[in-house]
């Protein structure tokens, strides 16, 4: 089913680029965006749309578990139609974020909330305030894969990168499990759109595609805490150098009472792009990053050999001191 999805999700992309040039759907450059010439976007809805098609035909025929997928489905679709409605026109940011909030409800409606945690070697189980606790981590995931998504190729390479290390660590965990099912028909969804995306952009994922996949991330990680614990810190890990970038930035801006939900380029990935004076150079450095830093400290944590946060916090040190030394959250437009 790999390769269909793939299939789909290219074939969509190019028809979405036709459709965003035939409508003037277009990405206009401005002094916050990282671009430079007019660009279609919208094109993550082809990620959208194959992922989802590949979710209920794995648990009509594939046996996958139907409630799930329900669960999946149902947030999906409905965070993907707000973020393709916001593309086409503008909607107040109370109202998205009414909406993110809307969609992590059903999630964990479905799912029972956030499972018992493993700390230290103790088992946590936050009842109550783990629902909620889950229910602002997914609003805040989903979120700020949006404010990530900001140059060439790194919303979909921080995505192949997750949810490859999230399929192995499931397997090392879990080895007769199938929870590596859903990471890999994404990544596949994501594979056959970054062809587009990467290393130069012929379309912009979109607040479509990139709400979606901040969504999923939250989805998998809640899941994988009901498999195994130590799963969801494994998830945390694999997702650093996004969680650690937008929270440095949002803190230092709201910190100095700017309007953190505004357009900006004050990110740290923003930064380094214009110093290295390519996009591409900085995407490939975060998949190298998650590759090569974070999925070992990901196999250690799910192989019992370091405690899960532990783990996040031995990955997080490094890239909080990249996040300062790459400016993140720094006002104005200060280049090195």
């Amino acid at each position: 089913m790999f390769w269909l999805v793939f299939a789909l999700s290219f074939l969509l992309t190019a028809v979405l680029r036709r459709y965003a040039i035939a409508k003037s759907l277009m990405d206009l450059p401005s002094g916050r965006s990282s671009h430079s010439v007019p660009t279609p976007r919208g094109g993550g809805l082809a990620i959208v749309l194959s992922f989802l098609a590949a979710l209920v035909l794995n648990a009509l025929v594939g046996g996958g578990d139907v409630s799930l997928a329900l669960a999946v489905g149902g947030a999906g679709a409905w965070v993907a139609m707000v973020g393709f409605l916001d593309d086409h026109g503008h909607i107040p940011a109370r109202w998205r974020l009414l909406a993110h909030f809307v969609a992590a409800s059903w999630v964990l409606e479905w799912m029972g909330g956030l499972s018992l945690l493993a700390v230290l070697g103790f088992g946590l189980d936050l009842r109550w305030l783990g629902y909620a606790l889950a229910l602002v981590y997914m609003v805040w995931l989903l979120n700020l894969y949006n404010f990530m998504d900001g140059i060439d190729g790194i919303a979909s390479i921080e995505a192949v990168s997750a949810c490859l290390g999230g399929a192995l660590v499931y397997v090392v965990v879990v080895p007769g499990g199938t929870g590596w099912v859903m990471p890999v028909l994404l990544l596949a969804a994501v594979a056959g759109f970054i062809s587009w995306n990467f290393p130069y952009a012929k379309i912009f994922m979109g607040d479509a595609g990139s709400g979606f996949l901040g969504l999923m991330m939250g989805v998998f990680s809640i899941h994988a805490a009901s498999v195994a614990p130590e799963l969801f810190w494994c998830w945390v890990i694999l997702l650093g150098v996004f969680v650690v970038d937008a929270t440095v930035t949002l803190v230092r801006r709201v910190l100095r009472g700017e309007k953190f939900y505004e357009a900006h380029r004050s990110h740290a990935y923003q930064y380094a792009s214009r110093k290295y004076g390519a996009h591409w150079r900085v995407s490939i450095a975060v998949g190298g990053i998650n590759l090569f830093w974070l999925l070992p400290l990901a196999l250690l944590v799910a192989i019992g050999r370091l405690d899960g946060a532990v783990g996040v916090l031995v990955g997080y040190v490094p890239l909080i001191c990249l996040a300062f030394y790459y400016k993140a959250g720094v006002g104005g437009m200060e280049d090195f």
